[in-house]
């Protein structure tokens, strides 16, 4: 009898891990399928095969889960993120396996399309222009009215996503965009929004249930760094019940509603205003708040789901579950760390990691990869749990050196 494998199309930060071992808790052998395997060297130690293989390419993706059929009995195909998302769903129509529908996804993944079926369904949205240069930004933010929020139309991890509050800013960052500095992997376009103020949201959904939603924080402007973040937010009734009416509504618009869904919103004076819907799960550590909060594995069940396997999405605990990131505040060498040992043994922390390792160069680029680590903690109520995450907190210090000048440099190579 051929071993059960399930098939992983490349993966995002410290999530992929997370799916490999849910796959093994399962009785599944992971196997990863990436252009670039060295990044999952981390993952040889735990006996898991990273195979190279262009993954932009659905073919040679084809043919490798095709040879790799004659060793293993392949139970499902999936991937952490939503960049090869649509991919998979092609892979799963050829195979015959469970999984998304890839039209769902490529529109959803494009953001102008996304803001075009939502606002099509009268689903609050910020209003938006599509640009594809300098002049065509600049006149679709005379049109909505400054400050706005500039993107690019295909993107994750708030990479390239700056708010423009002046006319100054709005071309600098346009520069940016279009000057060679941000890489793209489709054509350049920018989505020019409104900027929707107020306190931000988050939910994630399995199928068209609503397994929770959080609250977080982000910044400082004019950047929208993660900061923190925790579940359950704390809601109304009435509040949380206009909320999951949007969120349902945003499935039924963007064809969505197999596997995972993760939206960000905002509350402004119009309500529930949807930002961002992502047919995936949101990145760590939001599966990690979400099963201290509620004792729910998003993860294995979502590979229960790929694999056709029955899942269970009953909550069983109630706490509160919260995650505080650590951003570095200048750039340089990160020369050392401490505190860590004696934040982890605080009572009610439940994780601390950190992304780098000392001498670890750190170049902000006011997206996710300015986070070098978070803490998280889980307690029976949100004030107990914020205090747990401040003790933790403040025990943490780190030193960002400033890298040596071309002086330093070449002396120091002198013999």
């Amino acid at each position: 009898m051929l071993e059960r494998a399930l098939i992983l199309i490349e993966g995002i930060g410290d999530t992929s891990p997370l799916y490999v071992r849910a796959a093994r808790r399962l009785g599944l052998h992971p196997i990863v399928l990436s252009a670039g395997p060295a990044r999952y060297d981390s993952l040889a130690a735990e006996g898991i095969r990273a195979i190279c293989v262009d993954t932009d390419d659905l073919d040679a993706l084809i043919g490798e889960c095709s040879r790799l059929q004659t060793t293993y009995d392949i139970a499902g195909i999936t991937c952490a993120g939503d960049q090869f998302y649509a991919t998979v769903g092609k892979l799963c129509r050829h195979f015959d396996l469970p999984g998304p529908n890839p039209e769902s996804i490529e529109q959803c993944r494009d953001k102008f399309t996304q803001r075009q079926l939502l606002a099509e369904a009268g689903i609050p949205i910020p209003a938006y222009r599509l640009a594809a240069n300098a002049t065509e930004v600049e006149s679709a933010a005379v049109e909505i009215g400054l400050p706005v929020v500039l993107k690019p139309a295909v993107g994750s991890g708030s990479s390239g996503v700056r708010l423009c509050r002046n006319v100054v800013e709005l071309a600098e960052h346009t520069t940016y965009l279009l000057g060679g500095q941000h890489i793209w992997r489709s054509p350049p376009r920018i989505l020019v929004e409104e900027f929707a103020q107020g306190p931000i949201y988050w939910a994630d959904i399995m199928g068209d249930q609503i397994i929770g939603i959080g609250t977080g924080d982000c910044g400082p402007l004019p950047y929208f760094v993660a900061r923190e973040c925790i579940i359950p937010a704390p809601l109304t009734d009435d509040e949380h019940e206009r909320i999951a009416n949007v969120l349902l509504s945003c499935l039924r618009a963007l064809g969505l509603g197999w596997g995972p869904t993760g939206i960000e919103f905002r509350w402004t004076k119009r309500g529930p205003v949807v930002i961002e819907v992502n047919p995936r799960l949101h990145g760590t550590p939001a599966p990690q708040l979400i099963q201290l909060a509620y004792g729910i594995d998003l993860i294995t069940e979502h590979i229960k789901l790929v694999i056709g396997d029955e899942w269970d999405l009953h909550k069983r605990q109630s706490n509160a579950a919260a995650a505080r990131f650590l951003v570095a505040d200048r750039d340089g060498i990160l020369d050392w760390i401490h505190g860590d040992n004696r934040a982890a043994a605080v009572s009610g922390v439940a994780e601390i990691k950190f992304y780098v390792g000392p001498k670890t160069p750190i170049v902000r680029q006011g997206d996710y990869q300015d986070t070098i680590g978070h803490v998280i903690a889980a307690s029976p109520s949100h004030a107990e749990t914020e205090a747990v995450l401040q003790r933790a907190v403040d025990l943490i210090g780190w030193s960002i050196e400033p890298f040596p000048s071309s002086t330093e440099t070449e002396q120091s190579a002198d013999p």
